[in-house]
């Protein structure tokens, strides 16, 4: 038997197209049940409960090391590159920040792997590319692109609100750091920065809180999806908020050094991600 790495296997499954949404609903579902069942209500003792939880399936399935091998490369490839290229610099704040924009998307593995464990108590690395045989997996790529294009529209503003308070020609390299955290203008230009960021952080969670989650765990529509992503915040709007500041903080957290952080902070957050949903979603019978 050959014992191929992470990259190869992501790229062998990948090159599979057919194996796209290949399991039978009643298999990967395993239930016919359709529709979504009242949702819970919440507190701060479950928000506790489902990162200790995510901390556990981290040490169980090491998810950081799929971080580690392929996602975390590229975070020091643009760091490198905005580095060498000064022109980047001024976009690596947006880009930093903007982790909690398309984080739900790339979190789906991870949900996967709590949703196996779930349902056998096992979990290895490799369960998370079982997401790519999900029935569901249209309406998860559809929301995915959704998230990645908000992404692209934060960062465009981002880029208009430095431009309006630095001028058009921005400073390059360590300078525009200078000039950010350095004078008055920089601080206005950081403050509806953090504003802007903040309402485009709470479009994505009212969207993909509950989601993606609930494509992997029952038969929806992708509308039926976010329809309850929103009637979770809804409902449970403190316990709601107070997880988007956890995620945002240990996203900050965790892009110190060098985005370093993020190869536990993300596993933790997915992970948890996934019990959150369970608390709010009752297991199908």
């Amino acid at each position: 038997m050959q014992i191929r790495n992470p990259v190869t296997w992501v790229f062998a499954q990948f090159g599979a197209a057919e194996a796209l949404g290949s399991t039978p609903a009643s298999r990967y579902f395993g239930t016919t049940a359709s529709g979504v069942p009242p949702l819970r209500r919440i507190g701060t003792a479950e928000l506790w409960r489902a990162l200790r939880l995510g901390w556990g399936d981290t040490g169980a399935g090491r998810a950081d090391l799929v971080i580690l091998w392929l996602i975390y490369p590229v975070m020091v490839a643009y760091v490198w590159a905005a580095a060498y290229y000064g022109e980047l610099i001024p976009l690596l704040l947006p880009v930093a920040s903007g982790f909690a924009l398309v984080g739900p998307f790339f979190a789906v593995g991870m949900y996967e792997m709590s949703r196996k464990r779930e349902i056998d108590g096992e979990m290895h690395w490799l369960d998370g590319f079982g997401v790519l045989r999900s029935p569901s997996i249209g309406g998860i790529i559809g929301l995915g692109l959704a998230l990645i294009a908000l992404f692209g529209v934060w960062l465009a503003v981002a880029t208009l609100i430095a431009e309006a308070f630095l001028g058009p020609v921005m400073p390059a390299g360590l300078g525009f750091f200078a000039a950010a955290f350095g004078t008055a203008a920089g601080w206005e230009m950081l403050a509806l920065g953090a504003m802007a960021g903040a309402v485009f952080a709470v479009l994505t969670l009212v969207i993909a809180v509950v989601s993606f989650p609930l494509l992997l765990d029952r038969p929806v529509t992708l509308g039926a999806a976010i329809r309850t992503s929103v009637q979770a915040v809804r409902l449970n709007p403190g316990a709601m908020a107070l997880w988007g500041m956890i995620v945002a903080v240990g996203l900050l957290l965790g892009s110190i050094p060098v985005f370093a952080g993020l190869i536990v902070v993300l596993p933790i957050l997915g992970h948890g991600t996934w019990h959150l949903y369970r608390a709010m979603v009752p297991r199908a019978p």
